[in-house]
């Protein structure tokens, strides 16, 4: 699959401007969304990514073409894992709703930030180390192990992580809005909100350790596993808000 320097360049801008789109006509005005509108946006980012992967098909043809929707399944899979843990980060600080959003997005652009990094790593590794795969694998057992038998032990804002933040910076135990940071008596602090984004983005790390092995197993193309992780990710904050609404509603879907 030949893709020219332009049109990397041009994806990137595109994927760039919806979530500058994204902050200025949602998220920078407080508010939370309602089911209608998260299921309105969720059904557009979707449909953009499934007209997407027809576009690679009849360009590049339809290997390409397949696994683009492979990997854009796999990745969409893992990012919903992402909701649910972003779901409990932001209860363990007890985020007011209103400003969920924000949170949301940020840690969404930094999950896809991270990606790409992992992406352009990854591709690298395991072009010229294919062994590179074992390592991977091994490092996924650890996350693995502490899921099965230590979840009891974990909570997102009391975690080692979390309080080796807190030893280092000063702490407001308020919310004041959707302000990261805060003056007080002449001193800078940092609000709960800044440590929910830190608490996300370090898992948003951890989620990427396992997202980029899972889809280069499904293609070599570094271009397919970055859109496949873009469009996974656009419309991932409409879905949460989709989902939570709809555990209010549907009493057993989280057991589903």
């Amino acid at each position: 699959m030949q893709v020219t320097p332009l049109t990397w360049a041009v994806t990137i801008a595109v994927t760039t401007a919806f979530f500058v789109y994204e902050f200025f006509a949602h998220v920078r005005k407080p508010h939370e969304p309602s089911i209608g509108e998260s299921a309105r946006w969720s059904a557009f980012y979707i449909g953009l990514a499934l007209l997407f992967g027809v576009g690679i098909g009849a360009v590049s043809g339809w290997r390409y073409g397949g696994e683009y929707f492979a990997g854009y399944l796999t990745e969409k899979a893992l990012s919903i894992d992402n909701l649910f843990v972003f779901l409990l980060v932001m209860s363990a600080f007890a985020v007011p709703k209103i400003y969920q959003q924000k949170v949301l997005l940020i840690g969404i652009v930094i999950a896809l930030v991270m990606r790409g990094g992992f992406i352009a790593i990854g591709a690298a590794l395991i072009e010229n180390l294919s062994w590179i795969f074992y390592i991977f694998g091994a490092l996924l057992l650890l996350p693995a192990y502490r899921q099965a038998f230590l979840s009891h032990e974990t909570d997102p804002a009391n975690s080692r992580f979390m309080r080796f933040v807190r030893r280092h910076l000063a702490v407001t135990d308020e919310y004041h809005g959707d302000r990261l940071t805060v003056m007080k008596n002449g001193k800078r602090f940092v609000t709960p909100m800044l440590l929910t984004i830190v608490a996300i983005g370090f898992v948003d790390l951890i989620f990427a350790v396992d997202s980029i092995p899972a889809i280069d197993g499904l293609t070599n193309e570094a271009y397919i596993v970055y859109t496949a992780n873009a469009f996974a990710l656009m419309g991932l904050r409409q879905l949460f808000f989709l989902i939570g609404g709809l555990l209010e509603r549907l009493v057993y879907l989280a057991q589903g």
